[in-house]
């Protein structure tokens, strides 16, 4: 018909009627977008892993020597001791020292022996120690002092008796002195020195001792007699 009019699409609607299109051009700025992620990647991962220019280091300049041909010995440096004296070796002469002989089994090595030590002086006090009566669980002993020096001497009494139990002590006709009884050892000191050649007895209460005897008895460290 000549009155009829054709209405053209729009561009609008044309792309709207192929949606492949827009797919196509969605496709082709991811990839765009992706080459260039890439390449800015690959370009920091290159800046990163170069390795840092190696330090310099200055060696020391070693002397120059000069080569040695094969068999020809190298000579020691010069020593800065001072000139030889005329007349007189350098070489050391010291001699080494003779090996000493060692005894053979059948010969006697004498050692040097002096006279013997004498033997200590003996205390001017000496002590014999007795009993003086006995009875059931208990005795009474004394140990009898006599001073053999010159002059005024003081004592000292030690009896061991480990198991037993001192009652009293007690010096017989002279000034008292003063006992201890410890750890199953008894121990007296003279109130007064004995005088020269004089003789005094020290006298004493035990029980439950099991024996008359003592284990030990010393008059100024000497042994009393009588045991």
């Amino acid at each position: 018909m000549a009155g009829t009019r054709r209405v053209r699409p729009s561009p609008g609607a044309a792309i709207a009627s192929s949606p492949w299109i827009i797919v196509s051009v969605g496709v082709i700025v991811m990839v765009v977008l992706l080459v260039v992620a890439l390449g800015s990647v690959r370009g920091r991962r290159t800046f990163a892993e170069t390795p840092p220019p190696a330090p310099t280091m200055s060696l020391p300049q070693l002397p120059a020597t000069s080569p040695t041909t094969p068999g020809q010995a190298t000579r020691p440096p010069t020593s800065a001791a001072g000139p030889v004296v005329p007349g007189l070796s350098p070489r050391s002469t010291v001699l080494p020292a003779r090996p000493t002989p060692s005894p053979s089994a059948g010969t006697a090595t004498a050692s040097p022996s002096g006279p013997p030590a004498p033997p200590p002086p003996a205390p001017p006090v000496t002590g014999r120690y007795g009993v003086v009566s006995s009875f059931d669980g208990g005795f009474i002993g004394e140990v009898r002092l006599v001073n053999t020096a010159d002059t005024a001497q003081g004592w000292t009494v030690r009896l061991t008796f480990p198991r037993g139990r001192l009652v009293a002590a007690w010096v017989s006709g002279a000034e008292q002195g003063s006992g201890d009884f410890t750890d199953g050892v008894f121990t007296y000191r003279s109130g007064a020195s004995l005088a020269p050649g004089a003789s005094v007895a020290l006298q004493f209460h035990f029980e439950q001792t099991g024996t008359t005897r003592p284990t030990s008895c010393a008059v100024d460290g000497a042994a009393c007699s009588g045991l």
